[in-house]
């Protein structure tokens, strides 16, 4: 990204090296809807914070699964699962092509400038996984934008047509080690299914303790989670899903999808698929794996084929329903809080684990394994409304958020300012933006 090129007051604001795009080259609709994909990632986030791990993929590994929690979890389930880290990795992808294309538009060199944007994604994210959170998809996002990269200038017809045939990798490759489990012996079998879906009482009671205990008693389970996440999960799973999104994410961006000037008739068909499509088969999926008993063999490599195919569609919907509301006059008050969260959404992600690894870890409260997931939803409300709050106040006195304004540093190898009060000038010339 570029800073605005025109001269301030003072002269020396113009600078000859890339740097990050002006505040008024802003696409306010990708900020709203980053904001709102960072919010909905939460619910489903919370769930690996406050429980065993295994209850994020298996409702019924952990925690009580009836009257208000049901409702709680299917509706996670259905409109959120998938959901907004399909929305997210999209928009890293628009990211990559509008950070590069300023970049080249100006006769730079984008290639070491973006290189060294992942570069410190990656180091961030493998910071917060095996520091913080083993739920980390900051990793994942860095490596898959190695490769994005060179995908920038494919047309959009065919950068849907790669993106889909990536996602579909994924898709088969659970299919194919579906297959490939049948020729486990039953210890086998087994061990996987305790390990990754149904652990027993002594082994989710281990996992939990760990987590209550202090920092270094968490490494245990944190350790060998993030790493078994960014190998062998990464490049049978991850890898060509993510890769995939961005690939969609390029496309719809090249296309004008997602700065929210196609006509409205567009979003409302978008909106239609999700609502009439993609629901539908979430809910059918969900259905058979309750018909099932979450049966391991079936659930995890094949009943979940139905949601990660219809997340995409109802992905699609909620790009739709955000398009229109950032268009829509009434809704401004809260768009604008939507865009502030999503300029700040760095920030905020890590925020999300700082908060809840205290609420919920021993170097805290150590409050997991106690609260049902009602409560764990009324904690999201109140993290939702401080963020609304607070990040709209943060910007009317910084340019952009601590997390944001520190890679952008690392990333152009000067100290961005920081500050809005700093002087005109510097002002004129280095409002920037997230993305």
């Amino acid at each position: 990204m570029l800073k605005d090129s025109t001269p301030g007051l003072a002269g020396e604001c113009v600078s000859e090296s890339p740097q990050p795009v002006g505040e008024k080259e802003r696409i306010v609709s990708i900020d709203v809807l980053r904001g709102f994909a960072l919010l909905g990632i939460l619910p489903m986030n919370i769930q690996y914070f406050s429980m065993i791990s295994a209850a994020y993929w298996n409702p019924t590994a952990y925690g009580d699964l009836h009257g208000a929690n049901f409702w709680v979890w299917l509706l996670s389930h259905v409109l959120a699962d998938e959901k907004f880290m399909t929305i997210f990795s999209m928009l890293f992808g628009a990211g990559i092509l509008l950070m590069t294309s300023h970049v080249e538009a100006a006769g730079k060199p984008s290639a070491a400038l973006h290189y060294r944007r992942m570069g410190w994604l990656i180091l961030f994210g493998l910071a917060h996984a095996y520091l913080l959170w083993s739920g980390d998809i900051l990793v994942a996002y860095g490596m898959c934008g190695l490769l994005v990269y060179l995908c920038r200038r494919v047309g959009p017809r065919t950068l849907l047509v790669m993106g889909v045939l990536a996602i579909a990798v994924a898709s088969a490759s659970m299919t194919a080690y579906g297959l490939w489990s049948q020729h486990w012996s039953s210890g086998q079998l087994q061990a996987a299914r305790e390990q990754l879906w149904m652990p027993t009482p002594a082994m989710a009671a281990k996992e939990i303790a760990a987590y209550r205990g202090n920092w270094t008693a968490q490494m245990s389970f944190r350790v060998p989670d993030s790493l078994q996440m960014e190998t062998v999960f990464f490049v049978a799973f991850t890898f060509w899903r993510v890769t995939g999104l961005m690939l969609v994410g390029m496309a719809l961006f090249k296309l004008g999808v997602l700065g929210a000037k196609k006509p409205p008739s567009r979003y409302w068909t978008m909106i239609a698929f999700g609502l009439l499509i993609g629901v539908p088969i979430t809910l059918y999926g969900t259905y058979r794996d309750f018909a099932t008993g979450w049966d391991f063999h079936y659930s995890f490599f094949y009943g979940m084929q139905f949601n990660y195919w219809a997340s995409l569609l109802v992905s699609l919907g909620w790009v739709g329903a955000i398009m229109l509301a950032s268009n829509a006059t009434a809704l401004v008050s809260l768009t604008r809080r939507l865009a502030a969260v999503g300029r700040m959404a760095f920030t905020n992600y890590i925020m999300h684990t700082v908060v809840c690894t205290t609420l919920f870890y021993g170097h805290g409260l150590g409050l997991i394994g106690k609260m049902s997931r009602v409560e764990q939803f009324a904690i999201v409300l109140v993290i939702w409304a401080v963020q609304l709050v607070v990040s709209p106040i943060w910007l009317r006195y910084f340019l952009f958020g601590p997390l944001e304004w520190l890679w952008r540093s690392l990333t152009y190898l000067q100290w961005e300012p920081l500050r809005r009060n700093c002087s005109l000038a510097q002002t004129a010339a280095s409002h920037t933006i997230s993305i």
